[in-house]
């Protein structure tokens, strides 16, 4: 049984799956790349029960759509992993796998196809669960001390264009004040407290240690790609601030209409 119908889709069961937690909704969408030479390669060590991964959709190079695991069941894709200290990633979310060698492998440029493929999927997922723009996200977002997909060269703002996720034009790059590793203070508190309210998994300690760069650079990856170093600068930390007050306003909004914020 297939949840989506879309031009090149192919169904092909992976057994490696199980039910999501009870009470958990779907909330959530995470990206992520194969880090493999194909997605046929991919495919098959997602459908391996020796693996123990899987995750629910792989869209190809060409743009093929090949679903693994049905939307209702929980796939082995997040890891260990947090957003908004939520644990269990996986019972609260659906899986992409993006077909793309990475960055230990040349980490080719994502073709047009492919992302037209991914946008239509994630706008089809989005919508039958009512998933909101800032709850889709990249694996290393929610999992910035080990992962690094799908990476800097994907093309965020193209699907923030189409209506997926949360995003704004990155600050220039420019100089000035600027936090980096072993730094300490009320100043680097803070970043650690916007970083952890917009959702990442970060301890407030009010140093700049290495759990601290490490979600710098994820969300660099992210949000503001053309420079991705870990050292805060005036422009990571200006895009910070507004994506932030992005969604205080759309809360106020929300809150205002009577709505879930």
């Amino acid at each position: 049984m297939t949840d989506v119908a879309l031009p090149g889709f192919a169904w092909r069961p992976s057994p490696n799956f199980g039910a999501r937690a009870e009470g958990l909704a779907i909330d959530m969408l995470v990206l992520h790349y194969t880090d493999m030479k194909s997605a046929e390669a991919a495919i098959d060590l997602l459908c391996d029960p020796a693996s123990s991964v899987s995750c629910h959709y792989v869209v190809a190079e060409d743009g093929t759509i090949t679903q693994l695991v049905a939307e209702r069941d929980r796939a082995w894709h997040a890891g260990v992993s947090s957003w908004h200290g939520e644990g269990d990633l996986n019972s609260r979310s659906v899986g992409i796998e993006i077909a793309n060698r990475g960055h230990d492998h040349g980490y080719p440029d994502f073709p047009d196809v492919q992302v037209d493929a991914v946008i239509a999927l994630a706008c089809d997922i989005c919508a039958r669960h009512g998933i909101r723009p800032e709850r889709i996200l990249a694996h290393s977002d929610i999992a910035p001390d080990r992962k690094r997909d799908p990476g800097e060269k994907f093309p965020w703002a193209r699907l923030a264009a189409a209506g997926v996720g949360h995003y704004v034009e990155p600050e220039p790059i420019r100089g000035g004040r600027f936090f980096c590793l072993g730094e300490n203070g009320a100043p680097i508190e803070a970043l650690q407290a916007m970083l952890a309210l917009y959702g990442y998994p970060l301890q407030i300690t009010g140093v700049y240690d290495m759990a601290t760069e490490l979600v710098v650079t994820a969300f660099q990856r992210h949000f503001r790609p053309e420079r991705v170093d870990g050292i805060a600068d005036s422009s990571t930390i200006a895009t910070l601030h507004r994506l932030a007050r992005g969604l205080t306003k759309r809360a106020e909004g929300a809150v205002a209409a009577g709505e879930n914020p």
